[in-house]
Protein backbone atom coordinates (compact mmCIF):
# COMPACT_ATOMS: atom_id res chain seq x y z
CA UNK A 1 0.00 0.00 0.00
CA UNK A 2 1.20 3.50 -0.77
CA UNK A 3 2.66 5.60 2.06
CA UNK A 4 -0.07 8.23 2.49
CA UNK A 5 2.07 10.29 4.86
CA UNK A 6 4.87 10.49 2.30
CA UNK A 7 2.36 11.36 -0.44
CA UNK A 8 1.00 14.22 1.64
CA UNK A 9 4.55 15.46 2.27
CA UNK A 10 5.17 15.55 -1.48
CA UNK A 11 1.97 17.47 -2.25
CA UNK A 12 2.69 19.90 0.61
CA UNK A 13 6.13 20.57 -0.87
CA UNK A 14 4.52 21.18 -4.25
CA UNK A 15 2.27 23.71 -2.54
CA UNK A 16 5.29 25.38 -0.95
CA UNK A 17 7.00 25.64 -4.35
CA UNK A 18 3.94 27.30 -5.86
CA UNK A 19 3.31 29.55 -2.86
CA UNK A 20 6.90 30.82 -2.99
CA UNK A 21 6.11 32.50 -6.33
CA UNK A 22 2.50 33.47 -5.69
CA UNK A 23 1.90 37.15 -6.56
CA UNK A 24 -0.52 37.41 -3.65
CA UNK A 25 2.52 37.61 -1.37
CA UNK A 26 4.24 40.12 -3.65
CA UNK A 27 6.39 37.66 -5.60
CA UNK A 28 7.25 38.22 -9.26
CA UNK A 29 5.80 35.64 -11.63
CA UNK A 30 6.07 34.97 -15.35
CA UNK A 31 2.86 33.78 -16.99
CA UNK A 32 1.36 33.57 -20.46
CA UNK A 33 -1.72 32.24 -22.25
CA UNK A 34 -1.55 28.71 -23.66
CA UNK A 35 -4.68 29.65 -25.58
CA UNK A 36 -6.71 32.87 -25.24
CA UNK A 37 -8.05 33.10 -21.71
CA UNK A 38 -6.21 29.93 -20.61
CA UNK A 39 -3.20 31.06 -18.55
CA UNK A 40 -0.20 29.07 -17.44
CA UNK A 41 2.74 30.18 -15.33
CA UNK A 42 6.31 29.15 -14.69
CA UNK A 43 5.07 27.77 -11.36
CA UNK A 44 2.60 25.41 -13.09
CA UNK A 45 5.50 23.87 -14.99
CA UNK A 46 7.87 23.79 -12.03
CA UNK A 47 5.30 22.08 -9.81
CA UNK A 48 4.46 19.64 -12.61
CA UNK A 49 8.10 18.61 -12.99
CA UNK A 50 8.51 18.20 -9.23
CA UNK A 51 5.40 16.09 -8.82
CA UNK A 52 6.19 13.89 -11.79
CA UNK A 53 9.63 13.10 -10.41
CA UNK A 54 8.55 12.52 -6.81
CA UNK A 55 5.36 10.59 -7.52
CA UNK A 56 7.15 8.34 -10.01
CA UNK A 57 9.70 7.54 -7.31
CA UNK A 58 6.91 6.88 -4.79
CA UNK A 59 5.00 4.50 -7.06
CA UNK A 60 6.96 3.57 -10.20
CA UNK A 61 4.23 1.28 -11.55
CA UNK A 62 1.68 4.08 -11.93
CA UNK A 63 1.01 5.92 -15.16
CA UNK A 64 0.88 9.71 -15.41
CA UNK A 65 -1.70 12.22 -16.67
CA UNK A 66 -1.33 15.92 -15.96
CA UNK A 67 -2.67 19.15 -17.38
CA UNK A 68 0.84 20.36 -18.16
CA UNK A 69 2.25 17.19 -19.74
CA UNK A 70 1.61 15.70 -23.18
CA UNK A 71 -0.73 12.74 -22.75
CA UNK A 72 1.09 9.44 -23.20
CA UNK A 73 -1.69 6.97 -24.00
CA UNK A 74 0.38 4.05 -22.73
CA UNK A 75 -0.94 5.15 -19.32
CA UNK A 76 -4.13 3.20 -20.13
CA UNK A 77 -2.09 -0.02 -19.98
CA UNK A 78 -1.59 0.51 -16.26
CA UNK A 79 -4.15 -0.21 -13.56
CA UNK A 80 -2.69 2.67 -11.54
CA UNK A 81 -2.54 6.31 -12.62
CA UNK A 82 -1.46 9.60 -11.10
CA UNK A 83 -3.91 12.35 -12.10
CA UNK A 84 -2.42 15.77 -11.46
CA UNK A 85 -3.32 19.40 -11.88
CA UNK A 86 -0.15 21.16 -10.68
CA UNK A 87 -2.05 24.41 -10.05
CA UNK A 88 -5.82 24.18 -10.40
CA UNK A 89 -7.15 27.72 -10.60
CA UNK A 90 -4.19 29.28 -12.40
CA UNK A 91 -6.25 32.38 -13.19
CA UNK A 92 -6.59 33.15 -9.48
CA UNK A 93 -2.95 32.18 -8.90
CA UNK A 94 -1.49 34.62 -11.43
CA UNK A 95 -3.79 37.41 -10.20
CA UNK A 96 -2.69 36.97 -6.60
CA UNK A 97 -6.01 35.55 -5.44
CA UNK A 98 -6.21 32.58 -3.05
CA UNK A 99 -8.63 30.37 -5.03
CA UNK A 100 -6.08 27.83 -6.30
CA UNK A 101 -4.85 24.42 -5.18
CA UNK A 102 -2.49 21.57 -5.99
CA UNK A 103 -4.62 18.58 -6.99
CA UNK A 104 -3.28 15.02 -6.90
CA UNK A 105 -5.25 11.78 -7.21
CA UNK A 106 -4.19 8.17 -7.47
CA UNK A 107 -6.59 6.16 -9.63
CA UNK A 108 -6.88 2.38 -9.45
CA UNK A 109 -9.03 0.41 -11.87
CA UNK A 110 -10.62 3.58 -13.23
CA UNK A 111 -11.68 4.86 -9.79
CA UNK A 112 -9.98 7.35 -7.46
CA UNK A 113 -8.23 5.63 -4.58
CA UNK A 114 -6.60 8.67 -2.93
CA UNK A 115 -7.32 12.37 -3.41
CA UNK A 116 -5.37 15.32 -2.01
CA UNK A 117 -5.85 19.06 -2.44
CA UNK A 118 -3.36 21.47 -0.92
CA UNK A 119 -4.35 25.15 -0.97
CA UNK A 120 -1.55 27.00 0.86
CA UNK A 121 -2.98 30.48 0.26
CA UNK A 122 -6.12 29.32 2.13
CA UNK A 123 -4.30 27.20 4.75
CA UNK A 124 -6.31 24.17 3.64
CA UNK A 125 -5.32 20.51 3.17
CA UNK A 126 -8.04 18.19 1.93
CA UNK A 127 -7.52 14.42 1.93
CA UNK A 128 -9.59 11.35 1.14
CA UNK A 129 -8.96 7.63 0.83
CA UNK A 130 -11.65 5.50 -0.77
CA UNK A 131 -13.79 3.91 1.92
CA UNK A 132 -12.09 5.82 4.74
CA UNK A 133 -13.80 9.22 4.67
CA UNK A 134 -12.43 12.69 3.97
CA UNK A 135 -10.73 15.36 6.06
CA UNK A 136 -9.95 19.07 5.97
CA UNK A 137 -6.87 19.93 8.02
CA UNK A 138 -7.22 16.50 9.69
CA UNK A 139 -10.84 17.10 10.75
CA UNK A 140 -13.54 14.76 9.35
CA UNK A 141 -15.79 16.23 6.68
CA UNK A 142 -19.55 15.90 6.35
CA UNK A 143 -21.07 17.11 3.08
CA UNK A 144 -24.24 19.06 2.53
CA UNK A 145 -27.43 17.15 3.27
CA UNK A 146 -29.82 19.68 1.75
CA UNK A 147 -33.09 18.20 0.54
CA UNK A 148 -34.68 21.22 -1.21
CA UNK A 149 -33.23 22.26 -4.55
CA UNK A 150 -34.59 25.80 -4.32
CA UNK A 151 -32.28 27.83 -2.12
CA UNK A 152 -29.25 25.60 -2.75
CA UNK A 153 -25.91 27.37 -2.31
CA UNK A 154 -23.81 27.50 -5.47
CA UNK A 155 -20.25 28.90 -5.84
CA UNK A 156 -20.81 31.10 -8.87
CA UNK A 157 -20.22 34.69 -10.03
CA UNK A 158 -23.66 35.23 -11.52
CA UNK A 159 -26.81 33.11 -11.62
CA UNK A 160 -28.70 32.61 -14.89
CA UNK A 161 -32.27 33.88 -14.72
CA UNK A 162 -33.49 30.27 -14.90
CA UNK A 163 -31.66 29.57 -11.64
CA UNK A 164 -32.71 32.65 -9.69
CA UNK A 165 -34.05 30.42 -6.92
CA UNK A 166 -30.47 29.41 -6.01
CA UNK A 167 -28.09 31.27 -3.70
CA UNK A 168 -24.63 32.51 -4.70
CA UNK A 169 -21.64 31.88 -2.43
CA UNK A 170 -17.88 32.43 -2.78
CA UNK A 171 -16.42 31.10 -6.04
CA UNK A 172 -12.71 30.20 -6.10
CA UNK A 173 -11.34 29.84 -9.63
CA UNK A 174 -10.30 26.25 -8.84
CA UNK A 175 -13.09 23.81 -9.76
CA UNK A 176 -11.50 21.37 -7.31
CA UNK A 177 -11.95 23.83 -4.44
CA UNK A 178 -15.54 24.52 -5.47
CA UNK A 179 -16.27 20.79 -5.36
CA UNK A 180 -14.54 20.56 -1.99
CA UNK A 181 -16.88 23.27 -0.70
CA UNK A 182 -19.75 20.78 -1.05
CA UNK A 183 -17.73 18.27 0.97
CA UNK A 184 -17.39 20.87 3.75
CA UNK A 185 -21.06 21.98 3.62
CA UNK A 186 -20.10 25.46 2.40
CA UNK A 187 -22.06 24.82 -0.78
CA UNK A 188 -24.87 22.46 -1.79
CA UNK A 189 -24.30 22.23 -5.53
CA UNK A 190 -21.51 22.52 -8.11
CA UNK A 191 -22.32 21.93 -11.78
CA UNK A 192 -20.48 22.53 -15.04
CA UNK A 193 -21.82 22.21 -18.57
CA UNK A 194 -18.68 21.82 -20.66
CA UNK A 195 -16.12 19.19 -21.52
CA UNK A 196 -13.70 18.92 -18.60
CA UNK A 197 -10.61 16.86 -17.97
CA UNK A 198 -10.11 14.11 -15.44
CA UNK A 199 -7.27 15.95 -13.70
CA UNK A 200 -9.63 18.83 -12.86
CA UNK A 201 -11.96 16.78 -10.69
CA UNK A 202 -10.52 13.39 -9.67
CA UNK A 203 -9.11 14.34 -6.25
CA UNK A 204 -11.96 16.68 -5.29
CA UNK A 205 -14.64 14.26 -6.50
CA UNK A 206 -13.28 11.56 -4.18
CA UNK A 207 -13.13 14.03 -1.28
CA UNK A 208 -16.75 15.04 -1.90
CA UNK A 209 -17.95 11.44 -2.28
CA UNK A 210 -16.17 10.30 0.87
CA UNK A 211 -17.75 13.21 2.74
CA UNK A 212 -21.21 12.03 1.64
CA UNK A 213 -21.92 14.06 -1.51
CA UNK A 214 -23.17 12.58 -4.77
CA UNK A 215 -20.91 12.90 -7.80
CA UNK A 216 -21.72 12.41 -11.50
CA UNK A 217 -21.36 13.95 -14.93
CA UNK A 218 -23.89 16.57 -16.06
CA UNK A 219 -26.34 13.82 -17.11
CA UNK A 220 -26.21 12.03 -13.77
CA UNK A 221 -23.92 9.23 -14.97
CA UNK A 222 -20.86 8.01 -13.01
CA UNK A 223 -17.46 9.50 -13.77
CA UNK A 224 -14.68 7.17 -14.91
CA UNK A 225 -10.94 7.76 -15.02
CA UNK A 226 -7.92 6.74 -17.09
CA UNK A 227 -10.04 6.74 -20.25
CA UNK A 228 -8.38 7.01 -23.67
CA UNK A 229 -10.14 10.37 -24.03
CA UNK A 230 -9.66 11.83 -20.52
CA UNK A 231 -12.77 14.02 -20.60
CA UNK A 232 -16.34 13.98 -19.36
CA UNK A 233 -19.17 16.32 -20.23
CA UNK A 234 -19.71 18.34 -17.11
CA UNK A 235 -19.47 17.46 -13.46
CA UNK A 236 -22.28 17.55 -10.91
CA UNK A 237 -21.50 17.41 -7.21
CA UNK A 238 -24.23 18.02 -4.67
CA UNK A 239 -26.18 16.83 -1.68
CA UNK A 240 -27.70 13.42 -2.52
CA UNK A 241 -31.13 14.83 -1.72
CA UNK A 242 -31.05 17.30 -4.63
CA UNK A 243 -29.12 15.28 -7.22
CA UNK A 244 -32.20 14.17 -9.14
CA UNK A 245 -33.61 17.71 -9.22
CA UNK A 246 -30.23 19.05 -10.37
CA UNK A 247 -30.03 16.56 -13.26
CA UNK A 248 -33.57 17.52 -14.28
CA UNK A 249 -32.80 21.25 -14.09
CA UNK A 250 -29.69 20.83 -16.25
CA UNK A 251 -31.05 18.31 -18.78
CA UNK A 252 -32.17 20.64 -21.57
CA UNK A 253 -29.07 22.81 -21.33
CA UNK A 254 -26.76 19.79 -21.22
CA UNK A 255 -28.34 18.24 -24.30
CA UNK A 256 -28.07 21.51 -26.22
CA UNK A 257 -24.42 22.10 -25.32
CA UNK A 258 -22.92 18.63 -25.64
Amino acid sequence: MIDKHRLLQIVREAGRIAHARWPGDGHALTSWDKTPGNPVSESDLEVDRFLRRELAALLPSAGWLSEETIDDKTRTDSDLLWLVDPIDGTRDFVRGRPGWAISVALVSGGKPLIGILVAPARNEEWCAVAGQGATLNDKPLAASTRGDFSGARVPIDQLPSADSDLVMVEKPNSIALRIAMVADDRADLVATLRWGFEWDVAAAALIAREAGAQVSDAFGKPLAYNKHDPRDFGVLVCSPGIHGAAVERLADRANQLK
